[in-house]
């Protein structure tokens, strides 16, 4: 925009309309552009709720409601008439979208065998990839923002429906004592797999004696206060809080110094979203083959190095600059994508959704903390990365202090997770 002392015009020429054009957020409203993206992610700090509450009522019908939430918030936000009823909406909007990643990861992981944990997770990082792409095609034929907001809303209509049809987590229904319908929902995988024999021959003595364990923990009442009660689970529940933390945190950093690379949005965003198809091939071939631990410390500290390396190189080093930031993204994306298999199996089920909303959590506080991060530039302007930097180095230390799940089953106790690592 132009000084304000003689008004403001606007620059239309890669989005016609923005919620910044809508509402004036300029001049001595410039703040409140930022004040939407912080309530979004404070509703997905929030939207750690839906973890527990699956512990409760089932990964499957929390999942069904956040789809819905995430449809009906999201279109609302495109017909929002004023900023403050536009920013309600999409503080629900952030807790829905906080759900769906919680609860489909979740759900993935209790129905996929062992050796298939670590393709499955990968698989669903690629979703989100795909949908970095997708959403840089749609804005560019799409550039007035309600519509845009319209248009990436109602296909989670269509998610809505399709999830009645989604299997509740096994593992969970015979961990809240309902054993049989645990056995139906068995054997109707079974059937889709093309093994009805084998699940035919299931029976409930034979559930409950594969369960006998787990069955008797779930009847002990579970809260966030196992997450720390006992030493490896206060190990593990530290360790991943500093490592959601700094990588949602550098991420972030990261993602605001773009406008400083001076390319355009549009190829930024392939860009940034080609980078983890590479990232992720890599982090998959070393999470099943090497470990969860080497592939997380790995990737946290080479993240951290690229993005240290950005404070030494001049600013008129344009493409080199844009070279370390695209290999830090990277770096992260591969952590993510780890991280959130990782979490999965390290929480035993009595307390793995509650794990995951605690670890969402730690994610929300990092992304929240990065803008916060940023202001320390107009003091030092290095300072911010040195910061963002520095944190995910540190994490990557950490996270060899975590305990290795490469080819072993998942845990569905505390007591098991105590004595097993």
């Amino acid at each position: 925009t132009e000084p304000c002392g003689d008004g403001w015009s606007y620059d239309r020429s890669v989005f016609t309309s923005t919620i910044i054009t809508e509402w004036d957020l300029v001049c001595s409203s410039r703040g409140l552009k930022q004040l939407a993206q912080s309530l979004y992610m404070a509703g997905v700090l929030v939207g750690g709720l839906f973890g527990g509450l699956s512990d409760r009522f089932g990964r499957r019908s929390v999942l069904t409601w956040c789809y819905l939430q995430m449809a009906a918030m999201g279109t609302c936000s495109s017909f929002a008439p004023t900023f403050s009823v536009y920013c309600l909406f999409r503080f629900l909007t952030g807790m829905a979208f906080s759900g769906i990643v919680l609860n489909s990861v979740s759900l993935s992981l209790e129905w996929m065998p062992t050796h298939m944990r670590a393709l499955v997770g990968t698989f669903m990082g690629y979703c989100y990839t795909a949908g970095q792409f997708l959403l840089a095609g749609v804005a560019f034929v799409v550039p007035d923002w309600r519509q845009l907001q319209l248009v990436v809303s109602l296909p989670f209509f269509g998610f809505f429906l399709y999830s009645w049809w989604l299997t509740e987590s096994a593992r969970w229904l015979v961990m809240v004592g309902r054993s049989h319908q645990a056995l139906r929902e068995l054997q109707k995988v079974a059937r889709i797999n093309g093994k009805k024999e084998e699940g035919d021959k299931l029976d409930i003595e034979t559930l409950k004696s594969h369960m006998e364990k787990e069955m008797t923990s779930s009847k002990t009442r579970h809260t966030v206060v196992d997450l720390v009660r006992t030493p490896v689970l206060r190990r593990i529940s530290f360790c991943l809080c500093f490592v959601w933390f700094s990588t949602s945190f550098a991420y972030y950093g990261l993602a605001m110094d773009l406008q400083n690379f001076e390319f355009n949005i549009y190829v930024i965003q392939l860009i940034f979203g080609a980078v983890d198809i590479p990232a992720k091939l890599v982090s998959i071939l070393t999470i099943t083959y090497v470990g969860r631990r080497f592939t997380q410390a790995a990737a946290l500290i080479l993240a951290g190095l690229a993005i240290l390396g950005n404070v030494l190189v001049p600013r008129d080093l344009r493409t080199l600059r844009t070279a370390l930031a695209v290999f830090g993204k990277g770096c992260l994306a591969a952590s993510f994508n780890c991280v959130f298999l990782y979490t999965g199996e390290l929480y035993p089920t009595v307390i793995r959704q509650t794990g995951m909303g605690m670890a969402n959590t730690m994610s929300r506080l990092g992304s929240i903390m990065a803008p916060l991060v940023k202001m320390a530039g107009e003091l030092f302007p290095a300072l911010p990365f040195v910061i963002y930097g520095a944190a995910p180095v540190v994490s990557g230390l950490v996270a060899a202090f975590l305990p290795e799940t490469r080819n072993v089953a998942l845990p569905e106790t505390v007591e098991e997770v105590e004595g097993r690592w």
